[in-house]
């Protein structure tokens, strides 16, 4: 159940960054950070939700990892210092685990 409202939240969150991101973004670069964030985190949060049932602690992994990528583009885009982008691919590396980890259960069948 938790699951499933957290990868709710984490939608909603990368539509409204992917809209401000088209409409309010400060600058190009600023834009395309709210984009990238926002594709990311809303396809991590629906894949979370299609496997919840069936693998839960990669759904878990891939939304915080989701989490983390987007949230640091996006405190960058409203102008937090760059060095979060060292950050990024921390999240980054946990969509990778939650991903494997999910293809790991599904392969054991």
């Amino acid at each position: 159940m938790a699951i499933g409202v957290w990868a709710a939240i984490s939608a909603a969150v990368a539509v409204a960054a992917g809209a401000f991101g088209a409409h309010g973004a400060a600058g190009p670069q600023q834009a395309e950070w709210l984009r990238t964030g926002g594709l990311y985190q809303l396809i991590h949060a629906v894949a979370a939700l299609a496997i919840m049932g069936v693998a839960r602690g990669p759904a878990i992994v891939l939304l915080a990892g989701g989490a983390l990528f987007a949230l640091t583009l996006y405190a960058m885009a409203l102008g937090a210092p760059r060095w979060l982008g060292a950050i990024t691919p921390v999240g980054g590396t946990l969509l990778i685990i939650g991903w494997l980890w999910a293809g790991w259960i599904y392969w054991r069948g």
